[in-house]
């Protein structure tokens, strides 16, 4: 079986205490599997994120030659430990201009964008190709500086987009550590050890360099710098925004503790994924008990939302889930990254909601979640923002991504009556006390699919179109939705044919293929 076309989540009406595990990151696990590939030896990569974005990585690592072995993970069932056995730098040869090597990345933007730079330390004819929706994104940055290091990148439309080819070259010439900051732009090359290497007769090799943007995307950046160490390349970084450094600071240090002789890597939870489940937490538990003083005891409300808050900064990472009265507990998220290399695992911090959040160094990915989130009445603090909303600010890297998600959210929130207002690249919420249910698009968007079923668990009759787009990143997302506490929600989710509820979905029925 597999999820059907279209679900409806049933809201609990309960506090729920969980803790969820949430698969691995999957930025950090497709930048691991081009360093692996890159490697002098063996590499284990455990807690790799299994799902369509990174088994496309591997797909097209296994196509290109390499030897990659993924293991199941028993502590996750969409993690793999991954064994990849690496050529020291060598990339296997693609095919002639008649014939290329033909790579297929979906709408995978990592892969595509990672393997770019990584194809050019190869020999030989590689075109890479995705779905329409990849072939709308943006390229032309990339291939650009790919350009100026002297590599042939041809776009078959002529729009410097994907489908591409790209002609490897054969210099492997290996580069020096350097790095220096200015105002919008840095200069970074990379070599082992951070001492320059030395050509056979002793002498250290001219570095190519190359100028690069990130204005649109931090991926070109972080594509050039995992191949950079191998191709002996100089990169420039201009146009360097907050919201999207911390990308290309990831990379840095990844780069700085890879095992490039070979070994083991651990690659830890997605954070962004991890979002899903503390909105959960607060829309449910805190939800629960806020309920029963919105109409009889307004006096008492602010009294009651302190101690509420207090508990929610309490059940952090960090700090420990406990009750409020009773035995009414929290939903957590196991093994919180605290490695600070995912901007998204700042999410808790963010709850409740302040009144801007700013795509540009606050939040990642999840900031989708806490759109989402502003919409509830008591996602921010309550009744007090009703008349001022909270401004979600410098949204613009949300429409070049899988769908435009900015035009997205306003159409979707406003489907089940919240009061948005699109304005340029912000969008304000006005919090609404009753929300209704809605047939949701998701624009084949994994985030718009998870976020809209988060809502589900408060508002009555919100129905998830193309539910399976979840494989993208979180397969078994609507199982850990559905599995009984402590590792999962326990949520009904219902097929809807007809526009009726026709059979109650469990188990495999939910994991997305």
């Amino acid at each position: 079986m597999a999820l059907p076309d279209l679900i409806e989540i049933v809201p609990l009406d309960h506090p729920v205490r969980a803790e969820i595990t949430v698969p691995g990151s999957k930025s950090i696990t497709n930048r691991a599997l081009i360093l692996a590939a890159l490697a002098d030896g063996e590499v284990t990569l455990q807690g790799a994120l299994w799902s369509e974005d990174t088994q496309i990585m591997v797909e097209c690592l296994q196509e290109l030659g390499f030897m990659v072995n993924p293991e199941p993970d028993p502590a996750e069932p969409c993690n793999r430990t991954i064994t990849i056995y690496g050529n020291g730098g060598a990339v296997p040869p693609g095919g002639t201009e008649m014939q290329p090597l033909d790579l297929f990345v979906g709408n995978a933007g990592t892969a595509a964008r990672f393997l770019a730079p990584f194809l050019c330390l190869g020999s030989g004819v590689y075109r890479l190709h995705g779905v329409p929706r990849m072939h709308e994104r943006p390229q032309a940055a990339l291939f650009q500086a790919l350009r100026e290091l002297g590599y042939r990148i041809e776009s078959e439309q002529d729009n410097d987009k994907l489908p591409a080819r790209i002609y490897g070259g054969s210099s492997l010439e290996r580069g020096s550590v350097s790095r220096s900051n200015s105002a919008g732009q840095s200069t970074i090359a990379i070599s082992e050890g951070g001492v320059p290497s030395q050509t056979a007769a002793g002498h250290r090799p001219a570095l190519r360099s190359c100028q690069v943007s990130i204005e649109e995307s931090s991926q070109f950046a972080s594509a050039l710098l995992l191949s950079s160490r191998i191709g002996g390349w100089q990169i420039e970084i201009v146009g360097e925004n907050a919201d999207e450094s911390p990308y290309v600071v990831m990379t840095q240090r990844l780069l700085e503790v890879f095992p490039k002789a070979g070994g083991g890597f651990q690659i830890e939870p997605d954070a962004s994924s991890g979002s899903y489940f503390w909105a959960a937490n607060w829309l449910v538990s805190v939800n629960s008990w806020m309920q029963d003083f919105i109409a009889t005891n307004y006096p008492q409300m602010q009294a009651r939302f302190h101690q509420v808050w207090e508990w929610v900064q309490a059940a952090q990472p960090g700090g420990k889930p406990g009750p409020v009265t009773g035995d009414q507990l929290a939903v957590t998220v196991r093994n919180w990254p605290s490695s600070g290399w995912q901007i998204d695992a700042d999410f808790p911090q963010f709850i409740p909601l302040p009144a801007q959040i700013s795509r540009e160094g606050q939040l990642g990915d999840s900031i989708l979640t806490a759109v989402v989130l502003a919409a509830d009445l008591w996602g921010g603090l309550g009744l007090e923002r009703r008349e001022k909303g909270i401004h979600f600010t410098e949204l613009g890297r949300l429409r070049l991504q899988e769908c435009d998600r900015v035009a997205a959210l306003n159409a979707e929130l406003t489907k089940c009556g919240a009061h948005v207002v699109e304005d340029g690249d912000t969008l304000t919420i006005y919090q609404t006390r009753q929300l209704h249910g809605a047939e949701i698009e998701t624009y084949q968007d994994h985030r718009m699919a998870m976020c809209f079923a988060v809502l589900g668990l408060k508002v009555p009759g919100i129905r998830i179109k193309n539910p399976a787009c979840v494989k993208k990143t979180f397969p078994n997302f609507f199982q850990k939705l559905a599995a009984p506490p402590p590792h999962g929600l326990g949520a009904e989710i219902w097929e809807i044919k007809g526009g009726e509820r026709t059979r109650k979905l469990s188990g495999a029925d939910l994991f997305a293929e």
